[in-house]
């Protein structure tokens, strides 16, 4: 089975096996949004339990 494109540039996977992502709203009209908020949104984050089983099958493991 093939793995997604899109999936593999956008997810990596952890040394225990979960799903890191990068949080979203941070490319564009940076200007209103606040230091705290845009800091935070640096720092990458997991994959929810719930769509933990819909990644896999996108990253064909």
């Amino acid at each position: 089975m093939k793995s997604n494109s899109g999936a593999k540039k956008r997810y990596d996977l952890t040394g225990t096996g979960k799903i890191k992502r990068k949080h979203a709203y941070k490319r564009h009209i940076l200007t209103k949004k606040s230091t705290k908020r845009k800091r935070n949104l640096t720092y990458s984050a997991l994959v929810a339990g719930t769509d933990e089983k819909n990644a896999r099958l996108l990253l064909a493991n």
